[in-house]
């Protein structure tokens, strides 16, 4: 018969997976939102526009792509079985 808890892990191994977890949450929320600003940026060079409106837009369209993402990934990371 299984243990229930056979999935979770306990003491310092589990501590460092979830520390992995977070941090590479960071680093993705990052990845996204530089890409996007980025993106932006090159859109705005591209179509010569007197003000960073794309730079804007895809910034702000980014940070709310990254909150997604990593609430999505908060609330339901282990429900889909990659663990």
């Amino acid at each position: 018969m299984p243990d229930k808890n056979s999935g979770k892990r306990k003491g310092p191994r589990g501590k460092v997976d979830a520390y992995l977890k977070y941090s590479g949450m960071a680093f993705q929320m990052g990845a996204i939102i530089l890409l996007g600003t980025l993106g932006g940026q090159k859109l705005d060079t591209y179509f010569q526009t007197e003000r960073p409106y794309l730079t804007v837009l895809l910034a702000l369209l980014s940070i709310f792509a990254a909150l997604y993402v990593t609430l999505k990934d908060l609330l339901f990371g282990g429900q889909n079985g990659e663990d």
